[in-house]
């Protein structure tokens, strides 16, 4: 891509090498990196603005709480919120303290800037009925079987495993611990060992022994129709076309799945430190918010039920 329009070739260097260093060091998902690098495009457009020229080395040295601020409004003013905002300030930290690495700027005026509280949005779960049917009857569109059983076991392992998308795509045959247990990493490398239910082994095994591709024990286990790794777009492409033919509501992804796992282990009884560790999540406080959603359910089935609500 051609930066040539927001800023210097030398802003541009720094922008490379501070984005290999997050991939390659840190080891941040595409996703993130592409998040990141986006959050960064859109300051950079904004200062052509704000400075009347391409973004150099000067700019990004002077800029002081005012001109952050301004920027956050600038956000603001476009519909950003409080979420976005916040992950854009992660973003911006991060590419300051490596330039303060370097010796070209210091993040004194950001650090100034405080982060807005983040909007307390609910994970929207599927029900268990839901999150099953998708699972047993996923094949019912016209496909080919093996990318139907392909796709009902990534579905399997995010509702029957509570993985993220991309730790599902993630997994390779040398993952799989016999038929107890999967290896699975996640964000940041960590690395956590997942319960393989029954469920999960069947719709693994049901894949493998349709699919017309070997991958090696190192390999992605998931394959596209040409043969290459699987992507995360077309197993969003397939619940999409699921949600229509089952009538869900949009908020039916793969994602809504790991959801539901957290969500309908915590209904059921299940200790919440334990989900953390199956979720992979670094804080407990990150877990705590299926506590809300499993009273937003108990609620809702209250109102619709009880005949003096």
């Amino acid at each position: 891509m051609a930066f040539e329009t927001t800023h210097s070739k030398e802003v541009g260097k720094w922008r490379t090498m501070w984005l290999d260093e997050l991939g390659s060091l840190r080891r941040l998902s595409e996703q993130t990196l592409i998040a990141y690098d986006h959050d960064l495009e859109q300051l950079f457009q904004f200062l052509v603005g704000h400075f009347g020229e391409p973004v150099q080395t000067k700019h990004l040295r002077d800029m002081t709480p005012t001109d952050w601020r301004a920027f956050l409004a600038h956000k603001r003013s476009n519909g950003a919120k409080n979420r976005s905002i916040a992950r854009s300030l992660s973003a911006l930290k991060s590419f300051y303290k490596f330039l303060a690495k370097e010796g070209w700027a210091t993040p004194d005026s950001l650090n100034a800037i405080r982060a807005p509280k983040k909007d307390q949005s609910l994970p929207k779960a599927l029900t268990a009925i839901d999150a099953k049917r998708l699972i047993e009857d996923g094949d019912i569109l016209d496909e080919e079987p093996w990318i139907a059983a392909r796709d009902i076991a990534v579905m399997a392992l995010c509702y029957g495993g509570g993985l993220r998308i991309a730790e599902a795509l993630s997994l390779t045959p040398s993952d799989i611990e016999g038929k107890d247990g999967l290896r699975i990493t996640g964000k940041g490398g960590k690395v956590r060992m997942v319960p393989m239910i029954k469920a999960i082994h069947d719709a693994i095994e049901d894949y493998c022994s349709k699919c017309p591709y070997s991958p090696g024990p190192k390999d992605a286990l998931f394959r596209g129709a040409r043969g290459g790794p699987l992507r995360a777009r077309l197993v969003q492409l397939k619940m999409q076309k699921l949600r229509a033919a089952f009538g869900l509501p949009a908020s039916a992804t793969p994602h809504a799945l790991r959801h539901s796992f957290a969500t309908h282990l915590l209904g059921a009884g299940g200790d919440l430190r334990a989900i953390q560790e199956l979720l992979g999540h670094a804080s407990l406080s990150t877990t705590q918010i299926y506590t809300k959603v499993d009273s937003a359910y108990l609620m809702e089935a209250y109102l619709k039920a009880h005949p003096r609500s």
